[in-house]
């Protein structure tokens, strides 16, 4: 089965992607794996603190994550694969990449303007070739029916 992985947050290019994401993976009779990334809080001398920041940022990224896991399910029927991971976006995507092999597409979406945002240079850049899976740039600044057609 090919299983589609999309990276969320709460930018425009990252709906883009997981709308582009779903689409595939319905006409392929695939999966979608979806992660929200919480990014390792700066350290603060108090460890409560530190910790209460932590917490609060990895609940935003499980509230939207499933709103963004209901939103497919409700189009499409199927429950995506969720997963909250903590730490530096590209390391936390590199590791997921090579312990699930069943990966056919790394789905990201490109800024509508702008520069491309830290994985999209990543990904793209030099690591391009060092990849277990096609990468899929998703533009920010298609619409709706515009991804439909294309996916």
């Amino acid at each position: 089965m090919r299983v589609y992985l999309v990276i969320m947050d709460e930018t425009p290019e990252a709906r883009v992607a997981l709308r582009f994401a779903s689409r595939r993976a319905a006409k392929t009779q695939g999966a979608v794996h979806i992660i929200a990334l919480v990014p390792k809080q700066q350290f603060v001398a108090f460890g409560g603190v530190q910790a209460t920041i932590e917490e609060e940022a990895k609940s935003r990224a499980e509230v939207l994550v499933m709103a963004a896991a209901g939103s497919l399910l409700q189009e499409s029927g199927r429950m995506p694969t969720i997963s909250v991971k903590v730490g530096d976006g590209a390391k936390v995507v590199a590791e997921y990449l090579a312990e699930h092999g069943e990966v056919a597409a790394l789905v990201l979406g490109a800024a509508a303007e702008g520069t491309p945002g830290p994985l999209v240079s990543h990904f793209a850049g030099q690591r391009a070739g060092q990849l277990p899976c096609p990468l899929m740039l998703v533009p920010g600044g298609l619409s709706d029916e515009q991804i439909d057609a294309l996916s």
